[in-house]
């Protein structure tokens, strides 16, 4: 019991509330800094409150096959009430656009090169159907090199009423220490 607090009463606790996960990843010459960035930039965010991150993996890029390798982390976050999922897409936007993405107009570059991409996982239990937050992200399932550092972090959220390890045997990949090959 706290200092402090008076005696047979028990110290009241704050509801944490909506637990999330955001995917981050960079291939620029200055990736691991891009990541960094990322998390305080999302940590300074009103009402947002930064849980565990995940180690960093390397992982082969995805789509398109003609580029550096990746550098990708999850971070749990902890918002306020306040936070819906498509009020946090947008922040998470914000903040690419303002550490200078720039998302190209040729879809064939679509999972080309990028300073940094902050993805929304997951919220919570929430769905959310609507063209620019969809929740689960559409492709987690999908991805080694979000579902692998998300069972880092929570080992015990399921995706779609399944555990993330299931998802992740499914997958054509491995993991050979911090890099994902898929």
């Amino acid at each position: 019991m706290p200092r402090g607090a008076p005696l047979g009463r028990r110290p009241v606790t704050q509801p944490i509330g909506v637990r999330a996960f955001v995917g981050l990843g960079s291939n620029c010459e200055t990736a691991e800094s891009m990541l960094a960035a990322a998390r305080a930039a999302i940590g300074a965010l009103p009402g947002m409150r930064c849980g565990a991150a995940s180690p960093i993996y390397r992982t082969e890029p995805q789509g398109y096959a003609d580029q550096p390798w990746f550098f990708n982390q999850v971070l749990e976050v902890f918002p306020a009430a306040e936070w819906r999922p498509c009020s946090l897409v947008d922040a998470l936007l914000d903040i690419e656009a303002k550490l200078g993405r720039v998302r190209s107009p040729n879809p064939a570059l679509r999972f080309g090169p990028r300073v940094i991409d902050a993805d929304l996982l997951l919220f919570g239990a929430e769905r959310s159907d609507e063209a620019h937050c969809i929740v689960p992200h559409p492709r987690l399932v999908e991805r080694a090199f979000a579902l692998r550092p998300l069972l880092d972090v929570a080992p015990e959220v399921l995706v779609n009423g399944r555990p993330l390890a299931w998802w992740l045997a499914r997958l054509d990949c491995r993991v050979e220490g911090d890099r994902i090959f898929q």
